[in-house]
């Protein structure tokens, strides 16, 4: 792995080399990719040859947590993203040093660069983001991110204080226990009503271009897989958080995504959940080791483009 501080390095015992798999006419995208088979009882590596015009590079929930734009984490128990500010800030930073230097450099080349939010189209982000169907004005977008910083500065970022009492049975202490006192809730209790409810905007730390799309989860597969069609997509790069949750199962995962396009998970460009632990790193390794069961897996200095396109 290029970025250990992220994740740690995949080591197995067995390497094996494939023909290329992916070879388009005229390909000016490079990615070398593997893959993690039982039965071959190794590692698998192959280089695909795309045409960078028939990619997207799609980032999953890069959301705006705790990142100045006012959606911030609810004291003094509330959670949100990676669930601690701290853990929050670090992503912040994986995504500001990896994630977004990689869709820089190929914006302009690829055929779209997408982001994935929860939600439904509300009026703000109408207004701040490029959808499937509409494209915002300059001032449809000043007019957005005065709405937005409104909406987010207005809510209170305050739920209940964790339990100081909890009744246990003799019998069943523990099941009492967890029932009463989990390990996560991200319910209103803690984050306050109406928590989720918020325009959850794109985060900070990566560049929103106007031709930049987002995808809006509550919308399902159904119309990002004819958005793609439609653009002449056939391969997906995909980025974004978090590898053990969102970026397998919702909207713009790659459970979804792989039935349709030749996907490849940008491994070093996503972080997982890491409970108990100060590091993603040993996480992100099995998180991406799992999937590799079933995808391939790339990582950010393996894509490589022609200097001009063919």
């Amino acid at each position: 792995a290029d970025h250990p501080e992220f994740f740690a390095p995949i080591i197995e015992q067995a390497h094996f080399e494939a023909a290329p798999l992916v070879v388009d006419p005229d390909a000016d995208l490079h990615v070398r990719a593997w893959r993690f088979s039982y039965n071959a009882r190794g590692i698998i590596e192959m280089p695909n040859h795309l045409k960078a015009a028939e990619t997207a590079v799609i980032m999953v929930h890069p959301w705006g947590i705790d990142d100045g734009q006012g959606w911030n984490t609810p004291e003094p128990a509330g959670v949100a993203d990676f669930c601690t500010k701290e853990k929050n800030h670090l992503a912040a930073r994986h995504t500001r040093e990896i994630i977004r230097p990689f869709i820089n450099s190929l914006r302009g080349r690829v055929a779209a660069v997408l982001y994935s939010l929860p939600g439904g189209k509300d009026s703000i982000r109408r207004k701040l983001y490029r959808s499937f169907t509409h494209k915002p004005t300059a001032e449809e977008r000043r007019q957005g991110a005065l709405e937005l910083k409104q909406k987010l500065k207005g809510f209170r970022y305050a739920g209940q204080p964790l339990p100081t009492k909890l009744t246990l049975s003799t019998s069943k202490p523990v099941v009492d226990y967890f029932r009463q006192f989990p390990g996560l809730d991200a319910g209103a209790r803690y984050n306050n009503d109406g928590f989720w409810k918020l325009p959850i905007p794109v985060t900070v730390d990566v560049d929103v271009h106007p031709d930049d799309v987002v995808i809006y989860d509550v919308e399902g597969y159904g119309p990002l897989k004819q958005f793609l069609a439609k653009n002449g997509v056939r391969h997906i790069l995909l980025t974004g958080y978090a590898t053990d949750m969102c970026f397998c199962e919702t909207t713009a995962g790659y459970q979804n995504l792989s039935k349709d396009f030749n996907v490849f998970l940008v491994g070093d460009a996503s972080l997982a959940t890491f409970p108990s632990n100060t590091s993603p790193r040993h996480a992100v390794n099995a998180a991406i080791s799992f999937a590799a069961l079933n995808q391939l897996v790339t990582q950010v200095s393996w894509v490589k483009l022609d200097k001009t396109a063919k």
